[in-house]
């Protein structure tokens, strides 16, 4: 069950990296950076979720006795 959960985050993981990359790259990105020099905040979270969640799967495939619910206590 756990090698299912961490196939499954890190396919979110990969997906919310590359969102979050194309997002980057948009418009309304382009525009963000022109005034504040940084990008869109959506654009921030989603490469940080995916960052998280490949990290996450990481921890549960190196685990795989422990619970997924258990890697965080």
């Amino acid at each position: 069950m756990n090698k299912g959960i961490s196939v499954a985050l890190l396919v979110v993981g990969i997906v919310l990296i590359i969102w979050g990359v194309s997002a980057s790259e948009s418009f309304s990105s382009d525009v963000s950076r022109f005034f504040t020099g940084s990008p869109t905040n959506k654009t921030v979270w989603l490469l940080i979720g995916g960052i998280v969640t490949a990290i996450v799967c990481k921890g549960v495939r190196h685990h795989p006795n422990r619970p997924f619910f258990k890697l965080c206590a």
